[in-house]
């Protein structure tokens, strides 16, 4: 059978490219109402605190191996390069200087953002599509019972409270990791890199930071709850929002990340 082909008149095409013009607004919109009302039922009672242990026992099992294993060999070659480089201008002595700058201000916050976002909010939308197409939700709207309230709140704030620990644990151990390669690696006095660090990294920047980690994993938490609960198109579109979640999770935080860095240094 021959298949006719049948050109797109101008019309169609702008129609279509109306159709796709209001997609985004749409999608940021309901984003939007999703968070004003979980932001709204946290305020509510009762508070599901063993769900919320639940979840924060789970995202940290996903997250924390991923975020040592980034964060170890991560630090050290960025400290190591540094070093490098402040050895020729004779400097080797702010090289603790060097890397509580990077790694307590940006490194730390970074690889709590790809883990955060890459593991927990992940497997978060994975669990809330699978009740989605399984009809669970629905069930709960039936019963009375805030599916919002009773699910995303618990996932939301764990994945705030954890994406916070990531953050602490991460700088610690990537300034371990920086005394490694400038002490064992490079010979450097490790008086002088303890002593360095607080040179210009001081207790302001570990709140900035914490302060990021806080703000990543409620918009991870919430890109992932916000998404699960709208799977559509069965285990297909499970998978679809999985995917979705990392994409516009990434770009979430990161841009989140540059405006609270530039709030900071100004």
């Amino acid at each position: 059978m021959q298949l006719l082909d049948r050109s797109v008149t101008p019309g169609e095409r702008s129609a279509k490219a109306r159709a796709a013009l209001r997609v985004a607004p749409r999608a940021v919109g309901a984003f939007y109402a999703t968070s004003l009302e979980t932001y709204r039922c946290m305020f509510k009672r009762p508070f599901h605190l063993r769900e919320f242990l639940q979840q924060a026992w789970f995202i940290a099992s996903v997250s924390i191996m991923p975020a040592l294993l980034m964060a170890i060999p991560f630090c050290m070659m960025f400290v190591y390069q540094i070093n490098i480089l402040l050895a020729e201008i004779g400097a080797v002595d702010l090289a603790g200087a060097g890397a509580g700058v990077a790694i307590v201000r940006e490194i730390g916050p970074i690889v709590t953002v790809l883990v955060v976002a890459g593991a927990g909010s992940t497997a978060i939308c994975a669990d809330l599509g699978s009740r989605t197409i399984r009809e669970e939700i629905d069930a709960m709207k039936v019963l009375g019972i805030d599916p919002i309230h009773r699910l995303c709140v618990p996932r939301v704030l764990a994945s705030t409270f954890i994406a916070i620990f990531l953050n602490g644990l991460v700088s610690a151990v990537g300034l371990v990791g920086g005394y490694i390669a400038t002490v064992y690696m490079q010979g450097a006095s490790p008086g002088q890199y303890v002593t360095a660090i607080s040179i210009i990294t001081g207790l302001g920047d570990f709140f900035v930071a914490e302060i990021k980690a806080a703000v990543f994993g409620m918009l991870a938490g919430l890109v992932a709850c916000h998404l699960g609960l709208n799977v559509r198109g069965g285990p297909k579109g499970v998978g679809d929002a999985v995917n979705q979640t990392v994409v516009f999770s990434f770009l979430l935080l990161f841009l989140a990340n540059s405006i609270i860095t530039t709030l900071a240094m100004h």
